[in-house]
């Protein structure tokens, strides 16, 4: 019974390391023209608005960021003892599904309430995918209390919410992670707060946009946030196997 499992947790690990290598190999890919065009529009559009509104938004990302990295928002999961990659995962996956729900229900109620309830979606959006990332660091084992592990589950809102330049750059940290977190300060002062918040805001802006508006932002709402918090947690899933098998590497 044992060898039976052993067989099949070496088959899983054989197929996620081939999906593995597809995702980077994705995340690693230069900017296409369309990439580069829709980065040129949102920035002409980005001069646009008052650099007040850039502050505001800035600051209000910053403050529920920093929020959760620093504080006690959220009760830190218990990182689960689970040793194989396919049990990490379907806790992970568990996870995902109830919170892509979670945020698909709240795109609803947000999107039927038009524009003021549509600004109310960016803070509680942000919160239940922060909420659904903690929870994949402690599906793999990781514990989320560490300050270093929270700027990780940063780096992956990055990667999942940004162009495709900044993808690149990255997935590069992410890869390199543990010679890269040697580096990191103990604080986030550092931190490029609004380049951040312009890029996870340009990332949404079509749908999200279109969320406001009346009758039909309520499915658009909906829509929206179940792909977007699907894609963060998607590529959380695999920032964490990249770790996994990284570590099982050096061990064997």
């Amino acid at each position: 019974m044992s060898m039976n499992k052993e067989y099949i947790d070496q088959q899983y690990e054989s197929l996620a390391q081939k999906e593995l290598k597809a995702w980077l190999e994705k995340n690693q890919k230069s900017p296409s023209i369309i990439n580069r065009m829709t980065s040129g529009t949102q920035r002409s559009i980005n001069k646009i608005i008052p650099d007040k509104i850039h502050q505001a938004v800035t600051y209000a990302i910053e403050k529920m960021v920093r929020g959760v990295l620093l504080g006690n928002k959220f009760i830190a999961p218990k990182p689960s003892i689970a040793h194989q990659l396919r049990v990490k995962e379907f806790k992970a996956r568990k996870s995902i599904k109830i919170y892509t729900r979670t945020a698909s229900v709240e795109g609803a109620v947000t999107g039927a309430g038009g524009i003021l309830m549509g600004f109310a979606d960016l803070p509680a959006f942000l919160a239940i995918k922060m909420k659904m990332v903690f929870d994949i660091s402690a599906a793999f084992g990781h514990d989320t209390k560490d300050f270093k592990e929270r700027l990780f589950m940063l780096h992956i809102f990055k990667l999942t919410f940004s162009t495709q330049k900044t993808r690149n750059e990255t997935i590069d940290i992410i890869e390199n992670w543990d010679k890269y977190s040697s580096t990191l300060p103990d604080n986030l002062d550092d931190f490029d707060w609004r380049k951040f918040q312009l890029e996870y805001r340009d990332y949404m802006d079509l749908a999200k946009l279109a969320q406001m508006i009346p009758i039909i932002g309520a499915g658009i709402g909906a829509v929206a946030n179940f792909k977007l918090s699907k894609s963060l947690g998607k590529n959380a899933i695999l920032a964490y196997r990249l770790r996994y098998l990284q570590k099982a590497k050096k061990l064997n």
